[in-house]
């Protein structure tokens, strides 16, 4: 209970203040899961039945077209994820949600949730929030697809989400910018200040120890 406490805390510092009674309340609910790398967390046709926090590792979102998979979204660390028609319809999703690497989440129950938020108006305050800073970052993804050019749009991705340039696979990024393999391949050899000093990053990393190892963290991820 001590660690889902904490974790009912930052989800609170990330998305919305909490009393400590409705932090009480939040981690009474929580379902700490792990998957390791490259398990399927929600697929295809599956009902999305909870908020999953992620608390360690990195998942993506995406979905079949012309036989091709075409990546939504991506997670890591202090996001929430989850396919939102899925779960505000409670119908099949069309999107699945995948482990990029070995990953720590907790999930929210949709039930759960429902039956504080009408016990709670803390709890219908953050859930409003959590919706908005969904609307909000995917409207942001939207925009930057119609108005920004190829690299414009990976230099924002840079700017504002660096994790994933340096530990999502190159072919899920160029699915996730809507451009091609080898397009994306060209704007990283731009050379641009901010791609310069992220190549220099991703050759450090490729020295360390990778991200998704089972190290002690992974053996004892959900007690």
């Amino acid at each position: 209970m001590d660690r889902r406490r904490d974790v009912a805390r930052e989800i609170a510092r990330i998305y919305c203040p909490l009393t400590p009674s409705g932090v009480d309340q939040l981690a009474s609910i929580l379902v700490p899961m792990k998957f390791q790398k490259g398990n399927t967390i929600l697929p295809e046709g599956k009902v999305c039945n909870a908020l999953y926090y992620v608390e360690r590792g990195m998942v993506r979102q995406y979905y079949y077209k012309n036989k091709r998979d075409v990546t939504e979204h991506f997670s890591f660390e202090g996001r929430i994820v989850f396919c939102i028609e899925s779960y505000l319809k409670q119908e099949p999703s069309r999107l699945i949600v995948e482990a990029l690497e070995n990953t720590k989440l907790y999930a929210i129950p949709y039930a759960d949730l429902n039956n504080l938020m009408v016990r709670n108006q803390e709890m219908e305050m953050l859930y409003r929030k959590i919706l908005e800073h969904v609307a909000i970052s995917s409207q942001e993804h939207a925009d930057s697809q119609r108005f920004e050019n190829a690299s414009e749009r990976y230099e924002r991705l840079l700017r504002e989400k660096p994790e994933i340039v340096l530990r999502a696979p190159m072919v899920h990024i160029a699915s996730f910018l809507q451009m091609t393999p080898e397009t994306l391949s060209r704007v990283r050899n731009g050379s641009t200040p901010v791609q310069q000093r992220h190549s220099a990053q991703q050759e450090e990393n490729k020295n360390g120890p990778a991200k998704d190892t089972n190290e002690a963290w992974w053996k004892n991820a959900v007690k």
